[in-house]
């Protein structure tokens, strides 16, 4: 009963809506609009203020038919996309995919979400499917380090258990555990000197901070930790001996206590260097997000892949090696998944998304809401 060209239209209508992280005003009042022209209060929080970003998180309820008593349960799509994403102009191909024009991102990451909640709201409205209590949690800047859920105002989230509507993989796919993340910031100090006359009365910030990086595991740490350097800076002139070098990092891992590990390896590893060529560098770790696991036999798991299958498709269960808003959810003491929609390349101007996968996240949307009142 999904309409396909309705949703399609609206998926277009919503990825024209300029949103870059940080500037997400606009498509904020398009939903407001959109979930208050079913009848619904849509609540704020005041994420703008603590984020500086474009607007707040949005928190819709979907009131329980009569008589359903069942669990409330949410859904959670990010409003925000990333760069470059203004002037998106979206286009059905023959081969049944919707792209850009190729000088955009598409924005299905994560407007498709967004789409399929809508749909699969407007559909129950319109056949009168029971269904219990249902939130539909929308927020900012999550491609900005999650920042949205992390200003998150926890007392408005009353669910039980949830989903989120942003990972790629073919459509059944459930993420069950995904990486909590530490941002890592080394600045190592060493001694300015003139490069040609006296070189040896310098230290340079930028020989200690290679030696750090050989010494750090790097990389592929085990099946549940990873860890990279992302940026060096330092230096000017190659006529003066570097005095100062920076590296921005990150470690993930399934575990806190191998995350824990690692940081305290990169910091060693940069002590160490440091105290050899007698500069000295200091590690600051800020953990981001935590990590979660589930089994496959736990609640927010099962009620998925029992949807999945009422509308004929194969569950299947992956560990994500990457973050996304449901660590937040899942670190607010709220199980959460996040379930594979089907788009493809994301972050590029290669973007892609199939239309039949759109259309059957909205089913799998309203296959969960359907399933979850019979519980």
């Amino acid at each position: 009963m999904i309409q396909r060209e309705r949703l399609i239209e609206e998926f277009m209508e919503l990825v024209r809506v300029d949103s870059e992280t940080g500037d997400e005003a606009a498509i904020s009042e398009v939903l407001k609009a959109k979930f208050g022209a079913f009848g619904l209060t849509v609540e704020e929080d005041e994420a703008a203020q603590a984020t500086g970003h474009g607007a707040n998180n949005l928190f819709v309820t979907l009131p329980a038919s009569e008589g359903v008593f069942g669990p409330t349960i949410f859904f959670t799509s990010h409003m925000d996309t990333v760069r470059p994403g203004k002037g998106i102009q979206p286009r059905l191909d023959g081969d049944g995919y919707l792209r850009s024009d190729g000088t955009t991102i598409l924005g299905s990451d994560d407007k498709a979400g967004l789409a399929a909640m809508l749909e699969a709201l407007r559909v129950l409205k319109e056949t009168g499917a029971r269904h219990g209590e249902v939130q539909f949690v929308i927020t900012v800047g999550e491609e900005s380090g999650l920042a949205g859920a992390r200003a998150l105002d926890r007392s408005k989230l009353r669910a039980e258990f949830g989903y989120a509507l942003d990972s790629n993989g073919e459509i059944g796919g459930i993420a069950t555990s995904a990486p909590g993340q530490a941002k890592i910031r080394i600045e190592v100090t060493g001694r300015s000197a003139h490069a040609g006359v006296n070189p040896e009365d310098g230290i340079s910030a930028i020989q200690v901070a290679s030696k750090a990086i050989a010494r750090m595991p790097l990389g592929r740490i085990d099946h549940e930790t990873t860890a990279n350097i992302g940026r060096f800076e330092g230096g000017g002139a190659t006529n003066v001996v570097c005095d100062s070098a920076l590296l921005l990092a990150e470690a993930r891992s399934a575990d806190r206590a191998k995350l824990e590990r690692q940081i305290e390896a990169m910091r060693q590893a940069a002590e160490s260097a440091a105290a050899e060529f007698g500069a000295a560098a200091k590690l600051e770790a800020t953990h981001l997000y935590p990590s979660y696991k589930h089994s496959d036999d736990s609640p927010v798991v099962q009620a998925a892949a029992e949807a999945i299958r009422a509308i004929g498709l194969q569950p299947r269960t992956f560990p994500s090696g990457g973050g996304s808003d449901a660590n937040i959810f899942n670190g607010f003491g709220v199980p959460t998944v996040n379930l594979a929609i089907g788009y493809e390349h994301i972050h590029t101007t290669k973007e892609q998304l199939k239309a039949d996968d759109l259309v059957r996240t909205a089913e799998l949307v309203k296959a969960i809401i359907e399933r979850a009142a019979s519980r």
